[in-house]
């Protein structure tokens, strides 16, 4: 039987890549391009939160002492938070957007792939919901990614822009910490290592087609399942966190 402590780490170092990429597409809501892509956005953080809000329950439980999924997303601090450097970047232009959500979406998508059959019955039920929601982010961003990039020449160097600055954040998503391997023995969680050929093999499928390419870095940036963040880090958890903490434990 796995360790609590270390089945709340990895559930964390799932879950919180959700909740922080969702609370970027939320910042989003009305200042979208045009009001599909607006509304798909805002649903896709819907998503996100809808999974995120899953797996704190699930983390709640296993605290215990009266904690609730509130506790667990506005009441911790930075470092305490397990999501990769990734998802935390900001949108300094919709490629950016695009770009942060592409690259996140393949790796998802493969994650609750093999999520699904952890003999966690609640990780694999919440994976098994997430896999249909995911796939359509991952082709929504795919889709978008091709049209930026074999499209104008405005739009295809901002996509390519934002591709250089977030592709060295990629490496981490396989990196395997302490908790994740006990999770991996136990046949609960998932070796996102073994996911890293996979990945670079969807991503490039889709880069090429969009007349794009990937950048050649042999030094990546790492750091956040270890809970060291980036400065951008401290600014989302302050709007993210606000109320919660303005008006301890207000009520709606």
């Amino acid at each position: 039987m796995m360790n609590k402590e270390n089945l709340i780490e990895y559930i964390y170092s799932i879950a919180d890549n959700s909740l922080i990429l969702g609370q970027q597409l939320s910042e989003l809501c009305g200042h979208g391009p045009n009001l599909e892509t607006d509304i798909a956005c805002t649903n896709m953080a819907l998503d996100l939160l809808g999974q995120t809000r899953s797996y704190y329950q699930y983390v709640a439980q296993l605290v215990g002492a009266n904690k609730t999924e509130d506790d667990i997303a506005y009441l911790r601090t930075e470092r305490q938070y397990k999501n990769v450097l990734l998802v935390e970047q900001p949108s300094t232009h919709f490629g950016y957007v695009i770009g942060r959500q592409f690259l996140f979406d393949v790796f998802h998508l493969l994650l609750l792939e093999k999520l699904q059959f952890s003999k966690d019955e609640t990780l694999a039920a919440i994976a098994k919901k997430g896999i249909k929601e995911v796939s359509y982010h991952k082709r929504f961003s795919s889709d978008w990614i091709k049209r930026l990039g074999d499209g104008t020449k405005v739009s295809h160097d901002k996509i390519q822009e934002a591709i250089n600055h977030l592709w060295p954040y990629t490496e981490e998503l396989f990196d395997v910490m302490p908790a994740d391997k006990e999770a991996i023995e136990c046949q609960i969680g998932v070796d996102a290592a073994t996911l890293k050929e996979s990945y670079v093999a969807a991503v490039s499928e889709i880069i090429t087609e969009a007349t794009l390419t990937l950048p050649e870095t042999k030094w990546y940036q790492r750091g956040g399942k270890k809970g060291i963040h980036t400065e951008h880090m401290g600014y989302l958890l302050s709007d993210l966190q606000y109320m919660q903490r303005t008006y301890p434990n207000m009520k709606w």
